[in-house]
């Protein structure tokens, strides 16, 4: 057998062997993320491998996504709410001290996922909220922007064009389905509007990084989803829900519909499976069928890691939606890879 083909033999088997998400070895240190968002995934790794910490990493990672608009559904410029605004979610958490920081509703600031590290280290709070919290990030030094784009303005104006659909409004007249508002509650029951899925309107960078010493960081950052109630708040944001991380057994994050999964905590509940033994392949499995029990159409996926490498994903399979993409990287391959997992 030539060196070329020995080489392509060997690289075929250290890719199936990710791709099975072997437990047996212990694989450190570790990124993993939601979707395949690459360029995320090698900051993160670059920035590890430097020698910085785990929440460098992460935040690092996370705020690419916020830079380059990562899907349209994470940074500046997208999701616009139902006035046409812009705005973010991010938190970090440190494994290490289960310390968090987050930030919600944030204006005028891109790098949402920075200032909730400045919340985490430069206050004794975990949750700072809307004008508030972007006073406080300017206070801290960040840059105030204007978070509106033309394509986020062209998105507004086409959504009024279309009366206003879809939204997120139930029990109002007059009636949402086909009228922009204003709305008031209404005693007339309604009947609970279908939403047609669209996996670009939930998407969020959920990131976990583990250092070859077991230290874990967990961080996300999204700017929520498009039309959004102004002041909506997402799962996001919201250490368990958004994303999990404890340096005694490892991490998660979840993406996806984050008005139904945060009633969850499902990182959270992950990171719980995993510390009683289960593997994270089928701790992801668990949190999904959970949530499954009671909104069986729900759109939504999540990634576990626990500290001896190993790492799984799973999610809900959903019409258009069979198929989650995530990104690893590891010790055991020199570039990043884009993994998939079918949904259950």
């Amino acid at each position: 057998m030539s060196i070329l083909n020995m080489t392509l033999v060997v690289n075929m088997y250290v890719f199936c062997l990710l791709a099975s998400f072997s437990q047996a070895a212990t694989v450190l240190p570790l990124v993993i993320n939601t979707w395949p968002f690459q360029k995320a995934t090698e900051k993160a790794w670059d920035t590890l491998q430097s020698g910085s910490s785990v929440l460098d990493a992460v935040e690092k990672g996370c705020a690419l996504c916020e830079t380059e608009q990562c899907d349209g559904s994470v940074g500046y410029g997208g999701s616009p709410d139902e006035r046409g605004e812009t705005t973010l979610d991010a938190m970090v958490m440190n494994g290490d001290t289960m310390q968090v920081g987050a930030v919600a509703d944030l204006r005028r600031i891109k790098n949402a996922i920075g200032v909730a590290r400045a919340v985490m280290e430069h206050t004794r709070h975990t949750f700072l909220v809307g004008e508030s919290a972007s006073i406080f990030a300017e206070n801290m030094g960040f840059l105030a922007e204007d978070l509106t784009t033309h394509s986020s303005l062209a998105m507004h104006t086409k959504w009024l064009n279309d009366s206003c659909q879809p939204n997120f409004w139930e029990g109002v007249s007059p009636d949402p389905s086909k009228s922009c508002g204003p709305y008031k509650p209404t005693s007339v029951q309604q009947r609970w509007r279908k939403q047609i899925i669209n996996i670009h309107n939930h998407d969020t960078i959920g990131m976990i990084v583990i250092s070859k010493t077991g230290h874990v960081a967990a961080g996300t950052s999204t700017n929520g989803a498009k039309h959004k109630i102004p002041g909506r708040v997402g799962d996001s944001p919201i250490a368990g829900a958004g994303a999990y991380a404890d340096s005694t057994v490892g991490g998660a994050a979840a993406t996806g519909d984050g008005d139904v999964m945060m009633r969850f905590l499902p990182s959270y509940q992950a990171v719980e499976y995993m510390r009683i033994g289960i593997d994270p392949t089928t701790a992801c499995r668990k949190v999904i069928n959970r949530i499954k029990k009671y909104y069986p159409g729900f759109f939504g996926a999540v990634i576990c890691a626990n500290t001896t490498g190993g790492y799984g994903a799973a999610c809900n399979r959903v019409s258009g939606f069979d198929q989650f993409h995530f990104m690893v990287y590891n010790s055991a391959v020199n570039q990043p890879l884009q993994l998939a997992v079918d949904c259950i």
